[in-house]
């Protein structure tokens, strides 16, 4: 998998209610949500994120309730990759089970400015920031995990092991 495009940097604990705000959770669309992605933190989000831009984030990125909103939000707004120094916990498993791809490198959320353009290779864990030539390592996506990613989602992969259409 091979992702490229703008960063967008946010603060550290960003929590799933700033995400996708509560108000908004009387509708699972993908589109309804992605239209009102981080719009409390930052109201100009889903006009100035474009399709395979990424977002960087400082430590525990999606603390906060479990809801799987969030990572479908930002997947939708059009957001590849999300990279972090850490996630958490519950967040990271929500990601990779809608299909949103997550890596924690503290080392690349440090080097990385708004604006920068961002190239990830998440088979090899390599992260390029292409504006400063600097490259960071991440820890890889097992194979299982990249299937999950690259299908768009756990119900996907598994309906296609399955061979359910």
């Amino acid at each position: 998998m091979h992702f490229k495009g703008t960063a967008h940097r946010y603060g550290r604990d960003i929590d799933t209610d700033v995400i996708i705000p509560a108000r908004y959770l009387n509708s699972s669309d993908p589109e309804w949500l992605a239209a009102h992605c981080l719009e409390d933190l930052d109201k100009d989000f889903v006009k100035k994120v474009h399709k395979g831009d990424i977002i960087v984030a400082e430590e525990n990125f999606g603390c906060g309730s479990s809801r799987e909103h969030a990572p479908i939000a930002i997947k939708a707004a059009g957001v590849d990759v999300v990279i972090a120094k850490s996630f958490a916990r519950i967040f990271y498993r929500n990601s990779i089970n809608t299909g949103l791809a997550i890596m924690e490198c503290p080392e690349a959320v440090d080097a990385i400015k708004q604006g920068d353009v961002v190239d990830v290779d998440a088979d090899a864990g390599v992260i390029t920031n292409v504006t400063t030539g600097e490259t960071f390592k991440a820890q890889p996506f097992p194979p299982f995990i990249r299937e999950i990613i690259e299908e768009g989602g756990l119900i996907n992969r598994t309906r296609k092991v399955l061979g359910i259409e």
